[in-house]
């Protein structure tokens, strides 16, 4: 052995020394899964009644949304938080209707028609006002809880 060398130390048979390497990157793993998530998410809050009796006013609400920029892709009966086209400072909470790929626009109703502003009124929105799918309600206490993906939804 050379004295002025630098020596590694050896290990057992079978042993790589890896398992300290293989934490930290299972550590950087699930950082990043945690980073993606937190900006992922968006808080709404419902006003009013035009998603009843689905949604409620004063409901709280998470929306899934897709990291960096990237446009949502939102299915028939999906409630998406989408930005208002006649007031981009504000967010709407609605209903997928219909989803037009060549045109790059979605139709966006409330469930409760009477009291909702919505396709109807403005037109169909472009896919890439759809900040994300609404996926669980948070408050009020007493009604928290997942909001399931409506796959049969149909507009009467």
């Amino acid at each position: 052995m050379d004295p002025n060398g630098a020596t590694l130390p050896r290990f057992a048979p079978g042993h790589s020394g890896g398992a300290r390497s293989r934490a930290i990157g299972v550590l950087g793993i699930v950082l990043l899964v945690v980073v993606l998530a937190f900006r992922s998410l968006r808080r709404v809050v419902v006003a009013g009644d035009s998603m009843a009796p689905t949604l409620l006013d004063g409901d709280r609400l998470l929306a899934l949304a897709r990291p960096w920029g990237i446009p949502a892709r939102p299915a028939v009966g999906d409630i998406v938080a989408v930005t208002d086209p006649r007031r981009p400072d504000r967010v709407l909470v609605k209903r997928v209707a219909s989803v037009e790929w060549p045109d790059g626009t979605v139709v966006v109703l409330g469930d409760s028609p009477d009291a909702s502003t919505d396709s109807r009124h403005f037109g169909a929105v472009p896919i890439g006002t759809v900040i994300g799918r609404v996926v669980h309600r948070y408050g009020p206490p007493g009604r928290s809880g997942p909001v399931d993906r409506t796959t049969e939804y149909h507009r009467a």
